[in-house]
């Protein structure tokens, strides 16, 4: 029991004492005895601890009004939704009706009742998107959360992507162009403005459409977004081409160096970055006796042997001359 539960006599209300804590408790000493300020939690209180004056009263407890002791607990007796995301046409803050097709207690619904609720569910789709263009926006949105999953590709750099599009749809780009094709773009541009670059080849992959659309699309919406991508460093294709051909850390570090030595010649100016990072790879491989094939690397990095040969001669050159 403390000093003050022991004397609740002597506690006396100041002239300035304060409702909610908000000045009281920025002192700390009492202004009538330079007494320390302590905070009462049972009484929600500040208090002098030498003559017992009361400084402020009617502290707000913040906290949950509930005892959790583990993760489960907090998150059945949680009472808030999920956070807002840029990845929703509504930023997630409609409600969705479950597709279990089962009552509060867990049991089977009647057949009537399954079909009034698919009724539901349906007219529940139809009122989330009040017009076409909320239909585009979700549509598109769960395109790049598709593509975006099979790709790896990390949140931030998604809702780069859902921000794009966006203001794709908003400032009235999609007229003659698919959506599909607009998501691929918005979200090739997302990944090299976060500085996690894949290759076109890549994203076709994924994608529902070829190429070259994709390639007049992201132009397109570059020009007319105004988007300032910087060229793609090489440097940035080494750990995920490293990590796919799982080299050793020691040919992953040859392979920045033998890049670096590139960079500081000029001599990468004009060249595929990811042509570069397969080729300095190649060259780590056999500088360090791991030895892949140019298929191998080719396969994974998604760049023909033809470049990685015309690399590979050109990134030993540069190494034997410095």
């Amino acid at each position: 029991m403390n000093e003050m539960s022991t004397r609740p006599h002597e506690r006396r209300r100041g002239p300035d004492t304060q409702s909610a804590g908000s000045e009281g408790r920025s002192r700390s000493a009492c202004p009538e005895c330079s007494g320390r300020i302590v905070d009462d939690a049972e009484h929600g209180e500040a208090v002098c601890d030498e003559c017992g004056l009361v400084l402020s009263e009617d502290a707000l407890d913040r906290g949950p009004e509930w005892r959790n002791f583990d993760d489960e607990e907090t998150a059945d007796r949680s009472r808030v939704g999920a956070p807002t995301t840029r990845l929703k046409h509504d930023k997630g803050l409609s409600t969705t009706i479950g597709w279990q097709d089962k009552d509060a207690y867990g049991h089977q619904l009647t057949p009537q009742k399954r079909a009034q609720l698919q009724r539901l569910r349906t007219w529940d789709e139809r009122f989330r998107t009040k017009n076409a263009q909320e239909r585009t926006l979700k549509q598109g949105l769960g395109e790049i959360n598709r593509m975006a999953s099979a790709l790896g590709l990390s949140e931030p750099c998604t809702e780069i992507a859902g921000v794009l599009y966006k203001r794709a749809v908003e400032e009235d780009l999609l007229p003659g162009r698919s959506i599909e094709g607009m998501a691929t773009a918005c979200l090739y541009a997302a990944a090299r403005q976060h500085g996690t670059p894949r290759t076109l080849v890549e994203f076709t992959t994924v994608s529902r459409v070829e190429k070259t659309p994709v390639q007049r699309t992201y132009r397109y919406v570059s020009r007319e977004l105004g988007l300032k991508v910087e060229p793609a460093d090489p440097l940035q294709y080494v750990r995920q081409f490293a990590s796919t051909l799982e080299v050793s850390d020691e040919a992953e570090r040859v392979a920045r160096d033998l890049l670096e030595t590139m960079k500081a010649e000029g001599k990468h100016s004009g060249k595929s970055p990811a042509g570069l990072a397969a080729a300095a790879l190649y060259a780590a491989t056999h500088l360090t006796n791991e030895g892949l094939t140019q298929a191998t690397v080719s396969d994974t990095a998604q760049v023909c042997h033809v470049t990685i040969r015309d690399r590979y001669q050109e990134i030993i050159d540069v190494y034997e001359e410095a």
